[in-house]
């Protein structure tokens, strides 16, 4: 039976120009499924990597120019490709950081897409209907432009894929309350023009998806009626170019009628998984009530709704799949939602009766179409959350979690989470430390699923809570971040020394520490000749806390605003402890191994460039820090001159790595080796 699973933010929502408009053009794969890159609807082209919810670059063309359609990836090339204000093409590789300064050309036609897929060539749609490779468009930019499509023809959608072997464009258009559908293949050169059959009354369909199976493109399109329909066309034995007088009759057949409550739809996509599913949003759910917005997967063979996921937030009747994983802009983000598809047979399609008892819990699997184990999983655990006395709720959850199989966890853990935050927050008497680490422990929460959970640490001062939220969510924001080391800072040692932490994190700083009293030598061309350098700063269980913030991902651009609301005494006991750090991992670089969760010295030295880059002028005012700071200078320029040493040598090793060993040496042997 199909599944949604717990989903993550990748991004704030870049703002749109209107309420209607969720302020992305669109999403395109990168080189793998784990990059995508996401073109705002106005300046911005911005490349994530998915597993880390992270932006890697973001690209911005000048006040005034407009991106007027997604950027895409250049597979063969390994750039990428994008349209400003309809007629200049830029194109630019990852290291590049300003596009007024990339590769750009005007041509002489407005463009509509530029669509690209792995192993084929950009080839670039004009609105007007005709098609040109990139590659034979830049060679005479200034080309003239046919004209496919009628002047009171209106291209609506379009995409391209791989079928047998070649490239195909689609796109429909609308004329005069009638819709058409142009396939046009490349290397031949063919297209047809279809006519797709009118949706009486008269309605525009506002979502269009395609795909290849079966040596047929096979087209789903969802009406404001909530009819999805299916028409499939065979890639072989196409004519030539069609006149508009002979488009061909596109049948269809209809593969559901969805729900559309109180009135047509106007917001909603369909977009095709595989051969049996669907998944659709902005479509009401048939058991919820209306004002909610859902993303549902349907099983079009039996018919049925196999699992849906509330959207918080205004839904756009945006939508796209990478891999296992379905994006969708919502509110004020774009989150990432995993979905699973497997076989289904009509029993899982319905739904089979399936019980997991345990004391003063029954959790039911659905009996028709209507319902999901997630629905029944939610609305049993809040109730026992929200009305139980805490012993009872400890109890239970802990039951739960010994014999529920991991599909449950993953469908329950952040609803149980989240009640238990809402009520711990809600109720200072009520708060479930233990079951909180263990749901975190399961590894199937994230900060987004439950945003609430981390501060609930902070407010109740759990640090062990904190720490483990910090080792096992990977999308921590960096308001929350810094929101965690100015606690752990600020914290008393008094306090420190009574925390408990994870036993790695104690041995590891103790380990360090230890070595305090050793007679510090001279590494990578620098000694200290201040003792207090060799000591730790800050107490033992404060500095395994602070390491763990040193490992939380960030973005440089995101987190530096947050570390400019910390105080100049935080700051400094920060540099210092830092400054210890690295000097302790220049003296011995085994510290630092795979085994032993720990910072790292590139992680460390990143943090001294950020805060100085945050608080430079300030540390540099304040009399506390001019030691600090006269002490990083000299360090700094000590492995500016050891670089720069190693730098002069640095050819003569080359040629010993050139050089070829020689295999008949004896067991006594003297050789010269004259550098030139």
């Amino acid at each position: 039976m199909a599944a949604l699973y717990e989903g993550y933010t990748l991004c704030g929502r870049v703002s749109g120009q209107s309420l209607s408009d969720s302020g992305i053009q669109g999403i395109e794969v990168e080189r793998d499924n784990d990059h995508v890159i996401v073109t705002d609807s106005s300046r911005s082209v911005t490349l994530y990597m998915v597993s880390d919810q992270k932006p890697l670059s973001t690209w911005t063309v000048k006040q005034g120019q407009t991106f007027t359609c997604p950027a895409v990836y250049n597979s063969q090339t390994k750039e990428y490709v994008a349209v400003s204000d309809s007629k200049v093409i830029r194109i630019w590789k990852e290291e590049d950081m300003l596009l007024d300064k990339v590769f750009k050309s005007t041509v002489s036609s407005d463009i509509w897409r530029v669509h690209s897929i792995p192993g084929g060539e950009p080839v670039v749609l004009f609105k007007k209907g005709a098609m040109r490779l990139l590659d034979s468009l830049l060679t005479a930019p200034q080309q003239p432009i046919e004209e496919v499509i009628s002047q009171d023809e209106t291209i609506w959608w379009s995409t391209n894929l791989m079928a047998e072997s070649q490239q195909f464009v689609i796109f429909t258009t609308e004329q005069k309350g009638n819709h058409f559908l142009y396939l046009q293949r490349l290397n031949p050169n063919t297209l047809q023009r279809y006519q797709l059959e009118r949706e009486e009354p008269v309605l525009s369909p506002p979502s269009f998806c395609a795909s290849y199976r079966d040596k047929h493109i096979c087209l789903l399109y969802l009406y404001p009626n909530g009819h999805l329909y299916q028409s499939t066309l065979s890639v072989r034995n196409l004519g030539g170019v069609s006149e508009e007088a002979q488009a061909l009759p596109l049948s269809r057949s209809l593969l559901l009628s969805l729900p559309v409550g109180e009135g047509p739809l106007k917001a909603a996509s369909a977009l095709i998984l595989d051969e049996a599913h669907v998944a659709v949003v902005g479509v009401p759910h048939p058991s919820a009530g209306a004002g909610k917005d859902f993303l549902c997967i349907w099983n079009t063979n039996f018919q049925t709704l196999q699992a849906g996921k509330e959207m918080a937030g205004q839904i756009y009747g945006q939508l796209w799949r990478y891999s296992n994983k379905l994006f969708i802009p919502h509110g004020k983000m774009l989150s990432v939602i995993p979905y699973e598809c497997p076989k289904s047979c009509l029993s899982s399609a319905l739904g089979k009766l399936r019980q997991a008892k345990t004391e003063g819990i029954t959790f039911i699997s659905p009996l028709h179409s209507n319902e999901s184990i997630l629905t029944n999983v939610k609305v049993c655990v809040n109730f026992l959350v929200q009305t139980a006395p805490l012993e009872e709720v400890q109890k239970e959850v802990e039951e739960l979690l010994s014999h529920a199989d991991s599909q449950d966890l993953q469908f329950s853990v952040g609803h149980l989470a989240s009640a238990l935050v809402s009520r711990s927050l809600a109720n200072p008497s009520f708060y479930t430390s233990d079951i909180l680490v263990q749901l975190v422990r399961t590894q199937f929460l994230c900060h987004s699923v439950c945003p609430d959970l981390l501060l609930l640490a902070l407010e109740r001062k759990d640090y062990f809570l904190c720490q483990l939220c910090l080792q096992f969510f990977p999308d921590i924001p960096e308001a929350m971040t810094c929101a965690c080391l100015k606690a752990f800072i600020s914290m008393p040692d008094a306090d420190a020394e009574k925390v408990t932490l994870e036993p790695d994190s104690i041995s590891f700083m103790e380990a360090l520490i230890a070595r305090e009293h050793g007679e510090a030598s001279v590494q990578n061309g620098f000694s200290s000749s201040d003792d207090k350098d060799w000591i730790c700063p800050v107490e033992l269980h404060k500095a395994a806390l602070l390491n763990e913030v040193l490992q939380t991902a960030y973005s440089d651009t995101f987190l530096l605003p947050h570390l400019k609301d910390l105080s100049s005494r935080q700051i400094i006991l920060f540099l210092q402890y830092l400054h210890y750090l690295y000097l302790r991992y220049c003296q011995d670089a085994s510290l630092s191994k795979p085994d032993v969760r720990s910072p790292s010295l590139t992680q460390i030295m990143d943090w001294i460039c950020l805060l100085l880059d945050a608080h430079f002028t300030v540390l540099v005012m304040t009399p506390e820090a001019r030691g600090l700071l006269m002490s990083l200078h000299i360090f700094v320029k000590s492995q500016v001159k050891l670089v720069s040493e190693l730098g002069k040598i640095e050819a003569s090793f080359q040629e010993l790595d050139k050089m070829k060993v020689k295999r008949d040496v004896a067991q006594y042997s003297i050789e010269i080796i004259e550098l030139l």
